[in-house]
């Protein structure tokens, strides 16, 4: 079985790219579920629920979130009724939506995908490494196929993330950082991990908000209006090969694409 999960998708560059370049992806690499992290869909923050269905007719399959889930208040009642997104499962309990699914990709294949949200930087959420536990063994009474998009800011707490969940999960695959990373492997118990999937959108911005923008930032420490960048849009993702008798990683590609 083959995954693709595609790095945080950027405002319209990045839904631009995934509508032109999906398709020839999951042909090329004979894609059997695609994911993708969708929390900057919207301009650089959050997501609405009609750019969530532009995104499935485009062939996306879930949407996984992050820190900007709730940036746009419509799609906080949007959760209660589409399955197909999840949000960190480490927010509080009563939070709308939910933080795993388990997606029937045929009849008889299942995948089950939990979000978790860092806490290194971001918000004081619940712990994400008790709440993997939770999780990981909730969802292999159903299938051995679990992936986990691990929403974090710090390299330390991603990496400490794979080495604890090894061999129980098929897959950690960092996001949050827009930065593509170059240490994909497969850990000795058989999980796929890579600290950053990367980033789909503006490829000529500083994390697909113009550049200039965030140079004035730096420069003088004054408030700043974010505007997503233009020109070429880079995808960024990972491809992993799965064995679907007993749900352990046999490869993890990188994949990057450009289009002008």
């Amino acid at each position: 079985m083959n995954i693709i999960m595609i790095g945080d998708i950027v405002g319209r560059p990045g839904r631009r790219i995934i509508k032109e370049l999906l398709p020839s992806l999951v042909t090329e690499f004979q894609i059997d579920l695609v994911i993708a992290n969708g929390e900057n869909a919207a301009g650089g923050n959050g997501i609405t629920p009609d750019l969530a269905e532009e995104l499935y007719e485009a062939g996306i399959d879930v949407l996984t979130m992050g820190n900007h889930v709730w940036d746009k208040k419509e799609i906080l009642p949007y959760f209660q009724l589409e399955k197909r997104i999840i949000r960190p499962a480490n927010y509080p309990p009563g939070t709308p939506g939910k933080g795993s699914i388990i997606f029937p990709v045929t009849r008889n294949v299942k995948v089950g995908i939990i979000n978790l949200s860092g806490l290194v930087f971001l918000d004081n959420l619940d712990c994400p490494f008790r709440m993997a536990d939770a999780l990981v063994e909730e969802i292999k009474h159903h299938t051995p196929v679990i992936l986990v998009d691990f929403h974090a800011e710090a390299t330390s707490e991603k990496q400490a993330m794979g080495w604890y969940l090894d061999g129980r999960v098929t897959a950690v695959l960092g996001t949050h950082t827009h930065v593509q990373t170059a240490d994909e492997r497969l850990l000795p118990e058989g999980t796929a991990y890579i600290t950053d999937v990367g980033m789909t959108g503006p490829r000529d911005s500083v994390l697909g908000v113009k550049s200039e923008i965030i140079i004035k930032k730096f420069l003088t420490h004054l408030p700043t209006r974010f505007e997503i960048a233009s020109g070429t849009a880079q995808l960024n993702a990972v491809v992993l090969g799965v064995n679907l008798a007993n749900g352990k990683a046999y490869s993890i590609k990188r994949v990057q694409r450009f289009l002008d």
